[in-house]
């Protein structure tokens, strides 16, 4: 069982993806809906995992998930950290990744996406849904 984050400055995407999250058997931690606060709180938190929105309005001098990323990654350099893009976005998700992200999910989101994305980042996590023939 992870302990996640969850990153959107949507309400109802924060609502949705901590809902497949606890629905796939993690805990969600905290939440955080701009890159400044997703920053204080992957400090203050700890999180196994993070979900992070790729594009969020500009707040406190940081524009997006991106910049988040790069902050984390800064004093992190083992920050599981999952980018949640649309379609079109993709010039985003390769700075993203550059970034430190480990992955990314395309919207809309599922379960079964967010698991196995899970699984492909943390390999403890991969190793449990297969045992419990989660997704086979």
């Amino acid at each position: 069982m992870l302990n996640i984050l969850v990153v959107d400055d949507s309400t109802m995407a924060i609502r949705n993806i901590s809902n497949y999250i606890k629905n796939i058997g993690h805990n969600v931690i905290g939440q955080a809906k701009s890159a400044s606060e997703a920053i204080k709180k992957y400090k203050e938190l700890k999180p196994d995992m993070v979900t992070m929105d790729i594009t969020m309005p500009v707040l406190d001098g940081l524009s997006d998930g991106i910049s988040a990323v790069q902050e984390i990654i800064s004093f992190d350099e083992t920050a599981d950290i999952i980018m949640v893009t649309s379609h079109g976005q993709e010039n985003l998700v390769s700075q993203a990744l550059k970034a430190g992200a480990k992955g990314y999910i395309l919207k809309p989101l599922n379960e079964e996406k967010l698991a196995r994305t899970i699984g492909t980042i943390n390999k403890n996590y991969h190793q449990d849904i297969i045992d419990d023939d989660y997704l086979l």
